[in-house]
């Protein structure tokens, strides 16, 4: 594969991997870290949830096997202008030890109100609480039990993992 690559300076690099044990290997093999402008790293597999975290970092976009042709393409492009792409299946894996089942809630449970899904918003867009008080005219108390609510609905431990669970459950758009 390396010898394919010998001469040429890709923006993108497509790469099909099958085994965690190897992805490192590749990544640092095709285009070591010294390198001021690496390509983008677009991965094809179906074993994500066994790569480790740092090498998925470092690709810009990670698709099943099963992506079709489209899905692939958008990637690559999305790929070259800085975008990082992880198709909802690879993400749910990836997220699924963070929701693991003492998080795991039954999906009535989870329905946030219109004003929670607003304030969660709001945490998603970086504000703290005295921000969101004065936005939607209530009391800092007021946002302090919808965050406490919030937590509880989602099953998460912080605002952060809120977020990114409220990402993950569709509820905010970022």
């Amino acid at each position: 594969m390396l010898d394919q690559l010998e001469g040429l300076d890709p923006d993108v690099i497509l790469l099909h991997l099958e085994s965690s044990a190897d992805v490192r290997t590749v990544l640092a093999t095709i285009a070591p870290a010294e390198i001021p402008l690496r390509p983008a790293f677009v991965i094809l597999t179906d074993n994500a949830e066994n790569f480790p975290v740092d090498a998925l970092l470092s690709a810009y976009a990670v698709l099943p096997l099963a992506a079709k042709a489209q899905e692939i393409v958008d990637a690559i492009h999305a790929a070259v202008t800085g975008l990082v792409v992880f198709h909802r299946d690879v993400f749910n894996s990836l997220l699924s030890p963070l929701v693991g089942s003492e998080h795991a809630l039954d999906s009535s449970e989870r329905i946030l109100t219109p004003r929670e899904t607003e304030v969660l918003r709001m945490i998603a867009d970086g504000l703290g609480n005295k921000d969101i008080a004065s936005r939607l005219k209530i009391s800092d108390h007021t946002v302090k039990f919808h965050i406490s609510a919030i937590l509880a609905k989602l099953g998460a431990s912080n605002r952060a993992e809120a977020v990114t669970l409220g990402i993950h459950e569709g509820l905010i758009m970022v």
